[in-house]
């Protein structure tokens, strides 16, 4: 499954109650209890649409990247290789169109025209699918597509599909808190909560139903299941329209951003001023200095380049995150599948991966990191993040073994024969169940790394970069799906004549493909480890410029930061975050 809690960390920068945006909403009688308790009953039914609006968009988004290698291979007869290429491309575009579109809502659309143009780009893309996916030849041997022609309208559709639900992923979350805020921050965390279940029953629908009638029916019709799934969720979005709380768009943040950017680069021949002993050339644009930004709200910008190594060494995570979207489903579909005559979704180990976040985030929660730090041994931030990378290492280690072990039965007794949708493969007689203990720890390895990057990004940035700094957060889950499909190219280049990843897994190397990532991955931890040992905690407090603790000892108990009320645990803090899979 694709980062859950990035769905639900998209754009952090929602209106929260008892803040700039209160002189806006409406002014309502609220008893105190309403506001800690949830969601008043006069508000559900807007509620509803916005959440079934989601779950119909990720059962979408889901049905067409689940199997998406397997479609690229059995019906476009691309290579393993380059089906894999495109599925991480899809999704690292995936990722990047959000940063733009929570910036077109906030400067020029708002958010609920945003959802909705986003929904009808989003329509036409999945509209295509299913169109090409058709065989034309039933009706005459001269009707139908070439598969270069498919090729090109699959492509088209693909872009179509990644702007449209990269319009949505950034802007329904924030939306949805929008409906909400003046109840206070319990009806908001009560919102997102089930914002998040409404996302793990689609992606469930999506990896397990909708996967099992692409791979058995045919992708014509298991592509029409998420075309109407799209229209659906228009049609609900479009039920509430008339008691939604709208908004006007009232400028990006990201606009002061660049400009403050742009200002101090265009002045960096300017010399430095006589006395000053620190000195950055964002500086330059403070009003101080004759530029034309308030030296608050340029302080706020350079203290984002904190925050950017720890983003930089995530983004091999995502590399190795979205394997399970790729190379873990080229392996799946080499082992044995059948079962009394049931053929498994090979799409659907990602099951695993859902069970374990829903499993691990209660237990780390509400019981690991409080026993810790009653015993004196607290998870910072960071050293959260560091255990998250340990569990993707060992995810790779695993995947590999699985594939020796994969290779040693096809050695030991030969090949099995099964059919996944209308292709026959070369299977080994081990069960695809042995790939459950890799999507597990890639799934807890979630649990650790992504969640906790959402919570230290949204705590360690000044309140009015919270939404920048997500923007961040997307960009490096992004370039991690982009930085997949480079790899798998240079490695296929390197080894020309033996690839590692040919177009018949059996006859490759992909356990090589898998140790390299974890000794990559490896290297990456190490170099973590020397960020975070340097890295200053922020305190939460209301001011924006915040004075910085001791750096964090990732080898003691020491590192640990003040935390203001409601965001002590990750249940919380994800709660206040607002959507832009993981």
């Amino acid at each position: 499954m694709s980062n859950i809690y990035k769905e639900i960390g998209a754009n952090s920068n929602y209106p929260q109650p008892n803040r700039k945006m209160k002189a806006n909403v409406s002014d309502v009688e609220i008893s105190d209890s309403t506001k800690s308790t949830g969601i008043r009953r006069d508000r559900i039914g807007v509620v509803l649409c916005i959440l079934c609006c989601e779950l119909c968009e990720r059962l979408t988004y889901y049905s067409i990247g689940g199997n998406l290698v397997l479609y690229c291979t059995n019906e476009l007869q691309y290579t393993s290789a380059d089906a894999t290429t495109v599925a991480f491309i899809f999704t690292g575009t995936s990722y990047f169109v959000p940063v733009f579109g929570g910036w077109i809502a906030d400067s020029i659309s708002g958010k609920f025209n945003a959802i909705f143009g986003a929904a009808l780009i989003y329509c036409l893309g999945t509209t295509i699918l299913p169109v090409i996916s058709i065989d034309y030849t039933q009706f005459g041997q001269t009707l139908g597509l070439t598969v270069g022609q498919k090729q090109g309208f699959f492509i088209c559709g693909l872009t179509l599909i990644a702007i449209g639900t990269g319009g949505i992923k950034s802007n329904v979350g924030p939306f949805g808190a929008q409906q909400l805020d003046d109840l206070g921050e319990g009806a908001v965390k009560s919102f997102f909560n089930w914002f998040y279940w409404f996302i793990n029953v689609g992606s469930a629908i999506a990896f397990s139903g909708v996967a099992y009638v692409q791979q058995e029916i045919g992708f014509d019709v298991g592509f029409a299941i998420p075309a109407v799934s799209i229209i659906l969720a228009i049609v609900v979005l479009m039920i509430g329209r008339k008691w939604y709380r709208m908004r006007p768009p009232e400028g990006s943040v990201f606009n002061t951003v660049a400009k403050i950017i742009f200002q101090g680069l265009s002045q960096i021949r300017k010399p430095k001023p006589a006395g000053v002993t620190s000195y950055s050339w964002l500086d330059r644009a403070k009003t101080s200095y004759g530029g034309h930004f308030s030296d608050v709200k340029v302080e706020e910008v350079k203290s984002l380049g904190r925050l950017i190594p720890i983003f930089l060494v995530l983004i091999f995570y995502w590399t190795v995150y979205f394997q399970m979207n790729t190379t873990y489903l080229l392996q799946g579909e080499r082992m044995r599948l059948m079962y009394n005559g049931f053929t498994i979704p090979v799409a659907g180990l990602n099951l695993f991966n859902t069970l374990i976040i829903l499993i691990l985030v209660p237990f780390v929660d509400r019981f690991l990191y409080q026993y810790l730090a009653r015993k004196g041994y607290p998870l910072s931030q960071l050293k959260r993040i560091g255990v998250g990378m340990v569990l993707a290492v060992v995810s790779m280690i695993v995947a590999a073994s699985i594939e020796f072990a994969r290779k040693a039965d096809i050695q030991k007794s030969g090949y099995i024969q099964q059919e996944v949708a209308g292709k026959i493969f070369n299977a080994s007689d081990l069960s695809v169940f042995a790939q459950i203990p890799q999507y597990t720890f890639i799934g807890a390895s979630e649990v650790f790394a992504s969640i906790t990057s959402l919570e230290f990004a949204y705590s360690q940035a000044p309140v009015s970069m919270q939404g920048v700094i997500m923007g961040f957060c997307l960009l490096a889950s992004g370039l991690g799906s982009y930085l997949g499909s480079l790899l798998v190219t240079v490695v296929n280049a390197i080894t020309f004549g033996a690839e590692w990843i040919p177009n018949e897994i059996n006859n490759g190397h992909l356990e090589y493909f898998f140790l390299l990532l974890a000794g990559i991955m490896f290297l990456n931890f190490l170099v973590f480890l020397l960020i975070a040992e340097q890295y200053r905690y922020v305190e939460d407090r209301p001011s924006d410029l915040q004075p910085e603790l001791p750096p964090d000892d990732l080898f003691n108990q020491n590192g640990q930061r003040s935390r203001e009320p409601g965001r002590d645990s990750i249940g919380e803090t994800t709660a206040l975050l607002s959507d832009s899979e993981m």
